[in-house]
């Protein structure tokens, strides 16, 4: 969760006025400030190749652009999003959601309204395919190999190592054809460092350790009640996604190298999981270029199996939004009998306006027990 004074986190529990602010900018320079939101919201998702979107409609039906070099045109510009709160004195604190590419504004020309979409640039690097055969070759290390591959497509962007430890091992050569997706290499780069990448509500790219509900810190209760933020809650389980086995395999032409594999498995006796129980079998193969040592490989396939193994549950709920959440958060869910759930936060919408639907995508759901 993005950082907010107690002052803020005690006003979210209770009416409050929230400000949200808009800003154009092109090719790094302010165009227009304060655009008129109509209604807008923002989407962050762990599951999307893409982690944030922007949906956004305008009032003024004036800034529908004409020229290249308008505010909302699409070669290049930029919007920069915020919401906030403002209090009862009169001062404000927002929190950034995010620094969006305009994709596809549209609207009457004559009344409007505007609507605008928008992506994180992480699209950026994906529409930049290889216009030739590419590898890591010299790139000594996972997140040097990163970089080098962001900024080929934006020289200036900013690479941030938030692993535990800045972990950065090194990084096995690995090739792609012409043609291939940029934004894909840098993810399988990041995958096999057991990690993944996104760009954060600031703008840059952040590789971090694959979030999980065991190990990590509450961030925020959400609690029905008439004190709480939970209005609504939907639950459903399913065994789909659920793998008790992980078999990793790497080969890798370009180095050279021969062949390799892992394997791990749920042996937990205890767990309604384990291996040959009554859950039954269930594999699942992952590979990549860059594990070319059978320990690479065990070290992925135990990563993976941990997330293998991790219940199928799926909670969806409406509460009073909190704009400073993010995905891959972790949450505590308290039901009005008690119940208490911690689960990680897979994907959130925020909207910028009082009206619109703030909803929440929970995943796991492992009980948190005093």
């Amino acid at each position: 969760m993005q950082t907010i004074s107690p002052a803020f986190r005690q006003a979210l529990t209770q009416s409050h006025r929230i400000v949200s602010k808009v800003d154009a900018m092109y090719d790094g320079a302010p165009t227009r400030t304060d655009l008129p939101i109509v209604e807008g919201a923002v989407t962050i998702d762990r599951g999307s190749r893409i982690r944030r979107t922007l949906a956004l409609t305008v009032a003024d039906p004036s800034l529908l652009p004409w020229l290249a070099t308008d505010p909302l045109a699409v070669y290049g510009q930029q919007l920069v999003v915020s919401r906030g709160i403002r209090f009862p004195d009169g001062a404000e604190e927002s929190v950034p959601l995010g620094i969006f590419r305009v994709d596809e504004p549209s609207g009457d020309v004559d009344f409007g309204p505007i609507t605008i979409t928008g992506q994180s640039m992480e699209c950026a690097v994906s529409d930049d395919t290889f216009t030739a055969p590419t590898s890591t070759r010299g790139m000594v290390t996972c997140v040097a190999a990163i970089t080098a591959l962001i900024q080929q497509t934006l020289p200036t962007a900013v690479v941030v190592n938030q692993t535990a430890g800045t972990r950065d091992p090194a990084c096995a050569i690995v090739a792609w054809d012409a043609g291939a997706n940029r934004w894909d290499a840098v993810v399988q780069i990041a995958t096999a460092m057991q990690a993944e990448i996104y760009v954060d509500a600031a703008g840059r790219f952040v590789i971090t350790d694959t979030p999980s509900v065991v190990p990590a810190a509450v961030v925020w209760e959400i609690a029905e009640g008439t004190t709480g933020t939970l209005i609504s809650s939907a639950r459903q389980m399913s065994r789909n996604a659920v793998y008790n086995q992980v078999v990793a395999s790497g080969e890798n032409t370009a180095a050279n190298t021969a062949p390799v594999s892992a394997f791990a498995r749920d042996t937990n006796s205890s767990s309604p999981t384990r291996w040959g129980g009554p859950f039954g079998k269930a594999s699942r193969h992952i590979s990549s270029g860059l594990w070319t040592t059978t320990s690479a490989c065990q070290a992925a396939a135990n990563a993976a199996l941990f997330d293998a193994i991790a219940p199928n549950v799926q909670t969806t709920i409406s509460a009073s939004p909190n704009p400073a959440l993010e995905a891959g958060d972790i949450v505590r869910l308290i039901h009005a009998r008690g119940r208490k759930e911690l689960h990680l936060v897979q994907s959130v919408t925020i909207p910028l306006t009082a009206d619109g639907s703030f909803s929440i995508s929970l995943r796991g759901g492992k009980e948190d027990t005093p």
